[in-house]
């Protein structure tokens, strides 16, 4: 089984983070710039919540509020689900669609030292779907090729 420390041991490094009193349009900015989904908000080295896209469309978009003038501890969400670099990806599949969510923080002794997309699961899921195939082929070949 594919562990999230193996994940991210595959992937970048970058962990994109905002203050909670950084402006959404702050966030904005910095998403599209990175081209991401969610920032990490943090306050110092704690992780104090998770802002993403979907925040932005239901609690100010729908809402009526402007970006310039809501900040991001007003919208980010604070009961933040998280993962440690021992779990699983099965584990992590499970969580995000039990609870809905797109990304999980990875933290080890309270630290932040990384985050995982659905996309990130997708990717290890279908890897190691691929590694299985190629290794029952072998095997059911005798190891021979065509």
């Amino acid at each position: 089984m594919v562990t999230v420390r193996q994940l991210l041991e595959r992937k970048s490094r970058d962990l994109w983070t905002i203050s909670p009193d950084a402006s959404v349009f702050e966030a904005l900015e910095r998403l599209a710039e990175k081209d991401i989904g969610a920032l990490l908000v943090t306050e110092g080295e704690k992780l104090v919540g998770i802002f993403s896209e979907r925040d932005y469309a239901r609690k100010v978009a729908l809402k009526g509020r402007t970006s310039k003038e809501t900040t991001i501890g007003e919208l980010m969400t604070r009961d933040v689900r998280y993962v440690q670099p021992e779990h699983t990806v099965e584990q992590c599949m499970v969580l995000m669609t039990d609870k809905r969510i797109r990304h999980l923080p990875v933290l080890q002794d309270q630290k932040l030292v990384g985050i995982v997309s659905i996309g990130d699961v997708v990717k290890a899921v279908i890897s190691d779907q691929a590694d299985t195939i190629q290794f029952l082929q072998q095997y059911l070949t005798g190891g021979r090729t065509k």
